[in-house]
């Protein structure tokens, strides 16, 4: 397992990440299962949301039922978990990020959040109160670090007036076929290329140039929740006939190389896993420490349909 060292943090992390948003109805032990085959395999962290599961917390309940921590296990793990998305709005305020929180720590059965994230931008924020709620939450030992998910440069850069604490993680859509994040940027000053439009202003290179890490959430997605790639024969014939010969190269899955894509950008981009199969896991962490080449990473590239001009 590739790891690395969390950004302004002494905290040495997996590359791989294991995603809690479908287990809420998954027995104690197959979460205990599933769980217990991450970490075998090397991944150290564990990725909540308040939202997960269908009601508020639900999906962190059943982790905090099924998963018995000692002391020593939970520092061993890094916790992460999400707030600012409520039903039919979005709340950046310190009321709701406190309670959240609290209620967090709650069904997970823990002390702390080794990271919370504010999930998706709230235009209606202000920062001083972001900077209020992460200031009692620092205080109180409620959470050691912070981060956000789906933010702009812009977006990150209007927290920073306020709040103190480093931002030290994004969380953003990242797959072969889903990239914009990346493939704007090969396609940068292309009049009449939509590939060319930045939809993101620039957030991989700020990401490099001011530390942060970025999570890649739907690694094996087409594009927003449309399904795999993997095994779609019918529209990324190709790209799943690159896969399959790098697949048998390397002696790995499928699932393998789409991660080993992801981590061999030198951004050092963590994936987020969604499954809930423990193979799924297994086959993921060993293509995280595949080392492409330059050749085969531009070649899937081109295979998923992106330009290289």
């Amino acid at each position: 397992m590739k790891t690395y060292t969390l950004p302004q943090t002494d905290l040495k992390v997996s590359s791989i990440i294991l995603g809690m948003m479908r287990i809420a109805n998954m027995s104690n032990g197959e979460i205990q299962q599933l769980v217990g085959s991450a970490r075998d395999a090397g991944v150290t962290y564990i990725d909540h949301a308040d939202i997960y599961g269908g009601a508020p917390h639900r999906c962190e309940a059943r982790f905090g039922e099924a998963i018995f921590l000692t002391a020593a296990e939970r520092e061993m793990l890094v916790i992460q978990s999400k707030v600012g998305i409520r039903k039919g709005f979005f709340d950046f305020s310190a009321e709701h990020i406190l309670a959240s929180v609290d209620q967090s720590l709650a069904a997970l059965k823990t002390d702390y959040l080794d990271v919370l994230l504010l999930h998706r931008p709230d235009t209606l924020v202000e920062p001083e109160e972001v900077a209020a709620a992460f200031d009692t939450l620092t205080s109180a030992g409620k959470v050691r670090h912070f981060g956000v998910s789906n933010h702009t440069p812009g977006q990150v850069e209007l927290l920073k007036t306020a709040v103190k604490q480093p931002l030290i993680v994004n969380q953003v859509q990242l797959s072969i076929t889903h990239a914009p994040l990346i493939a704007s940027g090969i396609a940068a000053n292309m009049a009449g290329l939509d590939q060319s439009i930045d939809r993101d202003n620039g957030l991989l290179d700020y990401s490099r140039i001011n530390g942060m890490m970025l999570q890649a959430w739907s690694p094996f997605q087409k594009g927003f929740f449309d399904g795999v790639f993997l095994g779609d024969s019918e529209n990324f014939a190709d790209l799943n006939g690159a896969i399959d010969e790098l697949a048998k190269a390397y002696g790995v899955t499928p699932t393998g190389i789409a991660v080993a894509w992801i981590i061999r950008h030198p951004a050092k981009i963590q994936v987020v896993l969604g499954t809930t199969k423990p193979e799924r896991v297994v086959e993921a962490a060993a293509g995280s420490s595949i080392s492409m080449t330059r050749e085969e990473w531009y070649r899937l590239f081109r295979a998923a349909g992106h330009t290289l001009p």
